[in-house]
């Protein structure tokens, strides 16, 4: 009846403290204990971090501060630890998410790669920007992405402005 987290409460059994039953505190220990705010990449687990952007939550676009997303990293991936991958660190408030995603750096710069080129999509057109030849499968809905970005601008132009600033800097080594 007593443990959470690896957290003890047995001892809580044992009769009453401060005129509080032993239940509802324990009630209330295992509701604090389980809302605990995470703002950092773990290092306990399979991928291991080597650089990360911690309290991620506080800066995630529009759902900063309303997400369940604590942190990214890119670290040692966990499927291959002589890989090293990206990691998106989800927390459900009780523990680390299966939905966390991982993916290797490759495919994040690809990623990277397709939404600018889906930013510089025409309507119509059925060519491709990129030497990933990505096609328009919905030439109906290419506006939708220019829409998005326009409705999201404030969020979205830093993150390219910065992405386009550390790209000129490496690319200039």
């Amino acid at each position: 009846s007593g443990d959470l987290g690896g957290c003890d409460l047995s001892y809580l059994d044992r009769g009453k403290y401060g005129g509080i039953p032993s239940v509802y505190l324990k009630k209330l220990l295992k509701s604090t204990l389980k809302s605990k705010t995470m703002t950092e990449a773990p290092n306990h687990l399979s991928h291991k971090p080597i650089i990360s952007v911690d309290n991620y939550a506080a800066i995630d676009g529009k759902f900063a501060n309303d997400t369940d997303v604590v942190a990214l990293s890119i670290g040692f991936a966990q499927y291959d630890e002589t890989d090293i991958s990206g990691k998106i660190w989800r927390y459900t408030g009780e523990r680390w998410s299966r939905q966390s995603e991982e993916l290797p750096l490759h495919r994040i710069f690809d990623l990277s790669i397709l939404a600018v080129a889906a930013l510089m999509a025409e309507n119509g057109s059925h060519y491709a920007h990129t030497n990933l030849r990505e096609i328009i499968k919905q030439p109906e809905s290419v506006a939708a992405i220019e829409e998005y970005f326009k409705a999201n601008e404030k969020t979205l132009r830093p993150r390219l402005e910065e992405l386009h600033r550390v790209l000129g800097k490496f690319l200039r080594k």
